[in-house]
This record gives structure tokens, sequence and C-alpha cells, in this order.
């Protein structure tokens, strides 16, 4: 485990996405307004919503759309709460308590298509364990 950032439900998701990039972090715990872990948002969920639609649909659509109009994408983040650019499934609530085993977390982490698990003991954020935390520890035991 080790400290990690969070944002917040309600938080601008442009501030969630500058994080990310100023941070080199492949996604954030969101946190419920009490402090608790509600959410992993990936940098990939907020890249999908920036991507139209149209072009998800079609990716052949994407060579089309020229470098200064992709550099405008998430332009659309502007505007959003982080609850906003969750994904449409539902929120990935990827929590473990803190004497969760390395199985348990990296099944959890499977299960879950998420790299980031949250570490609550059911008062308090801990911190995270990242997926190459992870595997740096299992790594290092085998």
């Amino acid at each position: 485990m080790e400290p990690y950032p969070t944002v917040g439900i309600d938080d601008n998701a442009m501030d969630a996405a500058r994080l990310m990039a100023e941070e080199r972090l492949v996604g954030v715990i969101v946190m419920t307004a009490d402090g608790r872990p509600y959410a992993v948002l990936p940098g990939s969920q907020l890249l999908r919503f920036s991507v139209p639609r149209y072009i998800q649909a079609d990716p052949t659509l994407a060579r089309v759309v020229d470098e200064r109009h992709a550099d405008l994408m998430c332009a659309r983040l502007a505007d959003q709460k982080v609850r906003d650019v969750l994904p449409d499934e539902g929120p990935v609530p990827a929590v473990v308590h803190p004497g969760a085993t390395a199985m348990e977390i990296a099944a959890l982490m499977a299960r879950s298509h998420t790299p980031l698990v949250a570490v609550y003991d059911g008062s308090a954020y801990l911190g995270a364990i990242t997926a190459s935390g992870l595997l740096r520890r299992l790594l290092a035991a085998g």
C-alpha cells in the first residue's frame, strides 16, 4: 500500500484529468463526500468520455479527425463532474481492507479490470495498491 491521490465525486472532471496527467497516474480513487472510496476512475475512462461515440463505434473515422481537432477532445471534460464520467455500467468499487492478501487484491484487479485498488479500513482511506506495486512484490517473492 502507498499514499495515492483521490478526487471527490463532485470534483471537476478536467481537474481529475490534469491530476492524472501531472502525476502520471493510471487513474484516481473517487471519494464520496463523507470520505469513503466510491470508485476507481481509470484514465482510459476519461479518454472514452472524450472520444465521440460515433468514432468509438467506427474507429476508422478517427483517422479523418485532424490533430488540431483531436487536441480539443478533453474540452468536453471542462463542464463535467467526476460522477458524470464514471462508467455507464456503474462505479468500479475496487476497495480492499488492510489485511487483504495478494491473491485477493490480484483477483479484484482482474475481475474489475482496474490497475488500482483503494485500501479502506471501514472508517478511513489509507492509500492504494497499484498493479505495478503488486507485481513488484509478487516478482520479488518469486
